[in-house]
């Protein structure tokens, strides 16, 4: 008799309250964040930079480089976005490399090509259409959140990397001290939205980033993703953790 397979690893906790008036399970939640997207894409970029005032681009390719990844990589950007950690592994990979993105928005995608000159691929973390042992570095950009499946999105990570390849996923996690989780939300859900908004460069964000900042609390906690990690297959796993609240996941698929 087969026995039933687990249950899938959500990276946000199963019925937590603050996702209920977002959608009721994964397909709903699929489709209710494609459209949050989509319709966000154009905007997403100043919005992020007013998140991370100003520090974005120089913490992500400092994130990148002590990581490991260097010139001459093969690297894939998994939940790229608009490409804001792909641009930054085009420019550590330099023009010896190959820097691939993959992100289920066509609107998300349709705004990195527009800046940046790479690969897309259009899908899910939990399948990736690329054949094994094929990249060197794959990174993700504060996305791990909104994996549905951790156990089949760590098992295509390592599936399609090099034996030695490294995985690195950036994270943003809760403030341990309830004033930090409140300041936090407040930065995220509504200040970045007003800011954004007054600057009238974009389409409104603000559906987004409040969504942000519920996913930021009904995260599951750092342990939970490095046991997934090693579940995955992946040796070394480490997490690092920056300021309190930015966690970098790591983990490398070991020599045969």
């Amino acid at each position: 008799m087969t026995e039933p397979r687990p249950r899938a690893q959500s990276a946000m906790k199963s019925g937590d309250a603050h996702l209920k008036a977002y959608f009721s399970d994964e397909a709903e939640r699929r489709q209710v964040t494609q459209v949050m997207f989509n319709e966000a894409a154009t905007g997403y970029d100043r919005a992020e930079a007013l998140t991370a005032l100003g520090s974005g681009s120089w913490y992500r390719r400092e994130v990148l480089r002590r990581e490991g990844l260097k010139p001459g990589m093969h690297v894939l950007d998994v939940a790229a976005g608009t490409g804001l950690v792909t641009a930054e592994a085009l420019a550590l990979a330099g023009p010896q490399g190959r820097v691939v993105a993959l992100d289920p928005s066509p609107g998300m995608l349709a705004e990195l090509r527009r800046k940046l000159s790479c690969e897309t691929v259009e899908a899910y973390a939990e399948a990736i259409p690329l054949p094994d042992a094929q990249v060197d570095f794959l990174s993700m950009g504060y996305a791990l959140r909104h994996v549905g499946d951790m156990d089949k999105a760590f098992a295509e990570y390592l599936r399609v990397l090099k034996p030695g390849g490294k995985a690195c996923i950036m994270e943003i996690s809760r403030p341990a001290s309830w004033l930090g989780r409140m300041l936090l939300k407040l930065h995220i859900g509504a200040m970045v939205p007003l800011m954004a908004r007054l600057s009238g460069r974009h389409t409104d964000v603000k559906r987004l980033w409040a969504y942000y900042g519920d996913t930021i609390e009904a995260a599951v906690d750092p342990d939970t993703v490095l046991d997934a990690l090693r579940r995955a297959g992946f040796q070394d796993v480490r997490c690092g953790v920056t300021l309190g609240i930015f966690r970098e996941y790591t983990g490398t698929r070991v020599q045969p």
